[in-house]
């Protein structure tokens, strides 16, 4: 009988990852209709693919400087304060965003509100990720659950994917791009709710004067040190630059190469979400992380497969279908790599491995973004002048060829990486074994679900 699998989100009775949960839900389903929406504007306004991916990396770049210093201080800082106060400024820049282009101060011929509005998102994000990555630990008090946390945490991330864009689609059509953005704003006020109807005693701190580059670094050696960490971060990377980047894609292929609209857009997006919710649903029920790590490498495979097809097709169903494979490669490598990372590091180092983490996904997606938004529109513009193809045309076969490109970069990365799967699992059970917390890797016969409410 099998006894690494069990009945996903056993996490959810603790009474404060259950307010955590309802409320972060509600948030995020307010941030995916931005970001449907922002995509979707930028484009309709611009017609440019480097501003499409301009804005995403101005949205992303900051974590790249940010991030180290708020993960240096993770383990020091009340994180359940820091929270409110991000989720706070959040919903203050989504109302500003939302005021600028309801009064059309955001226009063709002013866009640089937009772009220091993503600057600014960017900064809060940096600062957000890192510490609401730990936060998970300190909502979950048996390290047995921790995977449970976060697949379930995923899990309510891509659930807000599968209705977020499906919502912001509809209602910019309905309404327009500023009601979008004024509805996210509005549902930040539950996760800031839910967060101060948290109790969380945090143990005294003693003061210590190491200084902030010194934990940085002491971070980045552990990562680099031990070699599941290594690679995880590197793996997780490598996908960031050139697979995730498609997103920055959608609304040309929603409206050049589907020939559709924004709602064509919201659907793509949500058959990622149910991709996605699949694969957190199923690395929810899973007991241990005994496996894992070679799920990881499968999904990264499947997932690429799925961008090469996405590439080649026209067909809005095809399309939606392989959308599905994408959101569950994609989504069940990012968990696993979450998941393999925070059951196997030191406690004492697990604030500054998160931020190392956050870096590795937060700094090559700005710049992901970035390229391949410059690619998309370098190869339509060859492909106008040089061989004379009408603009149309050549802008959205430039945007298919640069997501094949990416897309064959990481399968050929995935592929060379089933070799190193022996080596990995070694080091991660001897990690396992001096951080003694085996029993999340060893199958158990039962698991205790008779958890404590904080």
């Amino acid at each position: 009988m099998r006894t690494d699998y069990k009945l996903p989100f056993a996490s959810l009775s603790i009474r404060n990852y259950r307010l955590f949960f309802i409320g972060q839900g509600v948030s995020l389903i307010g941030t995916w209709v931005q970001r449907v929406t922002m995509g979707w504007f930028v484009y309709r306004i611009t017609n440019s693919h480097f501003l499409l991916g301009l804005v995403s990396f101005l949205s992303m770049i900051p974590t790249v400087f940010i991030s180290p210093f708020a993960g240096a201080f993770a383990d020091r800082w009340n994180r359940h304060h820091t929270l409110v106060f991000t989720q706070t400024a959040y919903m203050i820049q989504a109302g500003l965003l939302a005021l600028a282009t309801l009064t059309e101060y955001i226009n063709p011929g002013r866009l640089w509100p937009i772009l220091c509005l993503s600057l600014l998102m960017g900064c809060i994000e940096a600062v957000d990720a890192p510490i609401r990555q730990t936060f998970v630990k300190d909502l979950v008090n048996k390290r047995s659950l921790l995977p449970d946390a976060i697949a379930s945490n995923s899990a309510m991330f891509n659930g807000a994917r599968l209705v977020g864009p499906a919502i912001g689609g509809a209602l910019i059509i309905v309404f327009s791009e500023g009601v979008c953005f004024a509805i996210n704003s509005v549902t930040y006020l539950a996760v800031i709710v839910s967060l101060l109807f948290m109790k969380i005693d945090y143990p005294p701190r003693q003061a210590k004067n190491e200084p902030v580059l010194t934990k940085i670094l002491e971070g980045w050696k552990y990562s680099w040190k031990n070699v599941p960490i290594r690679f995880l971060i590197f793996n997780l990377s490598f996908y960031t630059l050139f697979g995730l980047s498609y997103a920055t894609l959608l609304p040309i292929f929603a409206r050049d190469v589907l020939k559709g609209d924004s709602s064509t857009q919201g659907v793509l997006m949500s058959c990622v979400g149910i991709g996605a919710l699949a694969g957190a649903l199923f690395l929810g029920s899973r007991k241990t992380i005994k496996g894992l790590l070679q799920l990881l490498i499968y999904a990264g495979i499947i997932g690429s497969l799925s961008l090469m097809a996405l590439s080649l097709s026209t067909n809005v169903y095809l399309s939606m279908g392989l959308m599905l494979f994408t959101g569950f490669g994609m989504t069940t490598q990012m968990i696993a790599t979450n998941t393999i990372i925070q059951s196997v590091v030191d406690e004492k180092m697990h604030g500054r491995v998160m931020s190392v983490y956050t870096m590795g996904f937060g700094s090559f997606s700005p710049f992901g973004n970035l390229f391949i938004g410059m690619l998309s529109g370098s190869l339509g513009t060859l492909l106008a002048v040089r061989v004379g193809l009408p603009a149309a045309q050549a802008s959205s076969l430039g945007a298919q060829i640069a997501l094949g490109l990416c897309a064959s970069a990481c399968l050929i990365w995935s592929l060379l990486s089933l070799r190193k799967i022996p080596l990995l699992v070694r080091d991660i059970f001897r990690m396992l074994i001096s951080n003694k917390n085996t029993e999340i890797y060893r199958p158990t016969p039962t698991l205790d679900l008779s958890v404590s409410e904080r």
